[in-house]
């Protein structure tokens, strides 16, 4: 099923976020979780893609398990270190198994990257690739309630996601966030400038100390004095700091359906038990 049918269903919808391993060795261990993930019934599931190719090898594996369990997939495919040839190679593979969900992004930029040499710069030339290869592909983007990185303003950041969602994007999804009311202006933006596809909120449960730090690394997201005030609190706690995160995510969600916000993504970190807890509070809302 294409994941856009399910986005304009008009119906609310939880999705879940896995990661390959980063070495063939924990394959296995990382399969059990997707499968344990998988058997919760989400309305779709997303396979990252390994930065610099690192673990991309797995995606489409991963991918075409999630498929084999009547589960959509969604997978990632990076394209800031890959050809045009790699990209082709990769389309082609999804195409076989039958999958016809794919996230399209830049990637993060390796260290000493030679930019001269580069296939591709942006994401929405590989939406362009992607939709030229395969115009039934159901094509996603990536973006940034808080503003993406490299952006020096809002107004370049917006105009530069229009042209990915021009390109042929079909559905935007978050990073992660803490706020809702960074997302809610953010979404305003968006339908001001003319950007009407659907928007599924990313999530992501911190669910131990360590997370905090990581996070603020990765996505540089703001962090709200209630979310510090929980992790001062519970952080030393692993039981509690655990059960405090999946209730702050859960009451994120809540908000988010409350305000009209019907599409919601989460960063399960390849955690069922998590998902599960998150999917039993929510049992009578979705």
């Amino acid at each position: 099923m294409k994941i856009k049918d399910l986005l304009n269903s008009g119906n609310p919808t939880l999705s879940m976020e896995v990661f390959p391993p980063k070495t063939d060795a924990n394959i296995e261990s990382v399969e059990k979780a997707v499968a344990a993930i998988a058997k919760l019934s989400p309305s779709f599931m997303s396979v990252t893609y390994g930065a610099g190719g690192g673990t991309s090898v797995h995606t489409v594996r991963i991918a075409s398990n999630i498929r084999a369990t009547g589960v959509p997939a969604l997978a990632h495919l990076s394209c800031i270190s890959s050809t045009k040839e790699t990209v082709r190679t990769q389309l082609s593979k999804l195409q076989e198994l039958g999958i016809e969900n794919i996230l399209a992004l830049r990637g993060d930029k390796p260290e000493g990257l030679d930019e001269s040499r580069l296939d591709y710069h942006y994401a929405n030339e590989l939406v362009e690739d992607i939709k030229r290869f395969n115009p039934d592909f159901c094509v996603g983007g990536a973006c940034y309630p808080e503003g993406h990185p490299d952006a020096p303003d809002w107004k370049t950041d917006i105009k530069n996601l229009k042209r990915k969602v021009d390109a042929g994007c079909d559905f935007l999804t978050t990073q992660m966030f803490f706020d809702n009311g960074l997302f809610y202006s953010f979404l305003y933006r968006l339908r001001d400038a003319g950007i009407h596809v659907p928007v599924i909120a990313g999530i992501m449960p911190i669910t131990n100390e360590k997370q905090v730090s990581r996070t603020m690394k990765l996505s540089q997201a703001f962090m709200p004095t209630r979310f510090r005030a929980l992790v001062d609190r519970f952080g030393s706690n692993p039981e509690a700091m655990k059960q405090a995160g999946i209730i702050y995510a859960t009451d994120q969600i809540i908000d988010l359906l409350a305000n009209g916000v019907n599409n919601i993504h989460i960063y399960t970190m390849n955690k069922p038990d998590v998902s599960e807890a998150i999917m039993k509070n929510l049992s009578h809302l979705m």
